[in-house]
């Protein structure tokens, strides 16, 4: 084996077809992540990610597949033509493979079935305005036709969940304080639209999956909706199971997500949530920017950019936490691969057993090393993490049956 990556750079390596390969006693071969929430942004803000510096990132962290999220990118995915132009945009570029999300916006009703046709895997609304104008929200008119569709044909959405009205009505964020900014997004505005989400899937029966959870107060909502039977899944994200408010400086902008952050006792909800099956799955949401819209000169809360670009370093920040719980390996694998993948249809991955893909990850759950932001892949030099002590390393990760290798382009794009 080549040395530790301690700097996340790559390993090279080459595989010889039917010849055996014989891992350390210190390494654990686990299946390739299933990373169901990552912004790509290329075409259009390629500058803030595109798909080399992202599926290289991934590779690095041991995901072997993601799926791409429809805003963000010039034009979104919301039709069938800028689905066809986010695939050509990502030819040629792929170190892994690679899915993609539909968007469902005022307006696209009729574009839903031929996306699906298309073969996204799904498609993503906003109950408030997304950040970026050219993805505006759904109402509840719009949200129940979406809804209505998607499921007369057996079609997936995900939903990200905050009111629009509960958080015009806390104070806005502004200013350095982390305090003032979580104040800005309150869990009520989490579990107000969660309940607006759950009542719609009651009505329309859609198959429906809430993104990125951060606020412990939609756990009983989510527990009650699965108990009801409706069909509802829910995920969370590394940062809010390894980060929490009270350690987060003033001023620290490259912490800014939304929803956001918030305390210790809250973060413990989540991880008792992910044991007794209330959260489903453990995703990226691989969310970057260029350096300057983190605005970390003012570290002014109400200006930056949210987004936390995790990709990279999800396997070792959640085992880093999971381990010190005596949470199992066999638990990460499935929150990280194997119900993502279900989510997203790709049923063919995500497993370590005949019949599904020879993707790996040779991790090294064992040794530790200190994350510089400088040595990550995906394309900005910005991340919470720098600075930070992680346990666990990937040393390879394999793509249909031989080692990534960076400069070869052996991603494909997936379809469920």
């Amino acid at each position: 084996m080549d040395g530790p990556l301690i700097t996340h750079v790559l390993p090279f390596g080459s595989a010889v077809p039917g010849e055996a390969v014989t891992l350390g006693d210190e390494l654990v071969l686990l299946p390739g992540l299933v990373d169901s929430h990552v912004h790509v942004n290329e075409p259009g803000r390629t500058e803030w990610e595109g798909f080399t510096t992202a599926t290289l990132a991934a590779a690095a962290g041991g995901v072997t597949t993601f799926a791409d999220m429809p805003l963000n990118a010039i034009p979104p995915t919301v039709d069938v033509a800028s689905l066809e132009l986010k695939r050509k945009s990502a030819e040629g570029q792929l170190s892994v493979d690679v899915a993609f999300w539909g968007g469902a916006i005022p307006g696209n009703a009729d574009d839903l079935l031929p996306l699906h046709e298309a073969g996204v895997v799904g498609f993503k609304c906003f109950l408030l305005p997304s950040g970026v104008d050219e993805f505006p929200p759904l109402d509840q008119e719009g949200l129940t036709l979406a809804m209505r569709t998607i499921a007369s044909f057996g079609g997936l959405l995900i939903a990200h969940c905050e009111d629009e009205d509960v958080i015009e009505s806390a104070p806005h964020a502004h200013g350095r304080a982390y305090a003032d900014f979580v104040a800005s997004r309150p869990d009520l505005a989490e579990a107000r639209a969660v309940e607006r989400l759950i009542a719609t899937t009651r009505a329309t029966g859609c198959r429906t999956h809430i993104v990125h959870v951060s606020s412990a107060s939609v756990l009983p909502l989510v527990r009650a909706a699965k108990d009801e039977g409706l069909p509802l899944t829910a995920e969370t994200c590394p940062h809010y199971l390894t980060m929490e408010a009270e350690r987060i400086p003033d001023g620290a902008t490259q912490y800014k997500c939304c929803p956001p952050i918030r305390s210790r006792e809250n973060r413990e909800l989540l991880w008792e949530a992910l044991l007794d099956g209330t959260l489903d799955m453990i995703v990226s949401d691989h969310s970057p920017c260029v350096v300057e819209k983190k605005r970390l000169e003012s570290g002014d809360f109400g200006e930056a950019w949210g987004g936390i670009a995790s990709v990279q370093l999800g396997l070792p920040a959640v085992w880093s936490q999971a381990r010190a719980r005596g949470i199992p390996l066999a638990k990460l694998v499935h929150w990280m691969a194997e119900a993502p993948a279900a989510l997203i249809g790709l049923t063919d991955r995500a497993a370590i057993a005949p019949g599904h893909k020879a993707d790996f990850v040779v991790f090294d759950p064992d040794s530790a090393f200190t994350v510089d932001r400088l040595k990550l892949r995906h394309r900005n030099p910005l991340s919470p993490y720098h600075g930070k002590a992680l346990t666990g390393i990937v040393r390879r990760t394999w793509l249909d049956g031989a080692p990534i290798v960076e400069g070869e382009v052996r991603g494909g794009m997936v379809k469920p």
